[in-house]
């Protein structure tokens, strides 16, 4: 089912991603994504490969997961609709830290690079309070692991 632009933007407006926009400028970013739809099963993104582009999880179960030793599979994450995901590529330029693949039918709203390129060029306060939603939400995850960090630390500690 196609999402209508107001839906889709009062939807929006409840992500962490487009917090403190204007309407103007939530109208630029949403005229900028792309609509991706996946079925149960489907790899959205492979670790490794590159990426030049990231997602906003509009409906469905993702699972983000790494490969350890021996070809092992650790589940490190979570995505339901709201969450967003893929944003290290666009700050970093390096190929994707995980896998993530969809658990339940899946719609995401991509925005690559290159328009976000294009966002700084034309509207470069929301480009500003978009890259402070990315690093606010890159501190929160960083926060969770140095906690999960050091709770296998004390599991470790234990006699």
């Amino acid at each position: 089912m196609a999402v209508s632009s107001p839906d889709l933007k009062a939807f929006l407006l409840t992500t962490p991603f487009f917090g403190g926009l204007s309407d103007a400028s939530l109208d630029l970013l949403i005229s900028m994504l792309v609509e991706r739809r996946f079925n149960a099963g489907a790899t959205v993104v492979a670790e490794g490969e590159p990426g030049r582009s990231m997602f906003i999880v509009h409906s469905g179960q993702l699972v983000v997961s790494k490969l350890a030793d021996a070809g092992r599979v650790i589940r490190m994450a979570d995505l339901e609709p709201g969450d967003f995901f893929g944003e290290m590529t666009l700050i970093e330029m390096q190929n994707r830290s995980a896998t993530v693949i969809a658990e339940s039918p899946t719609v995401l709203y991509e925005l690559t690079a290159q328009k976000l390129y294009a966002c700084y060029k034309s509207d470069i306060h929301a480009y500003v309070i978009v890259m402070q939603n990315i690093n606010r939400e890159l501190c929160r995850r960083l926060r969770r692991a140095d906690n999960r960090i050091a709770e296998l630390q004390m599991l470790n500690a234990r006699p």
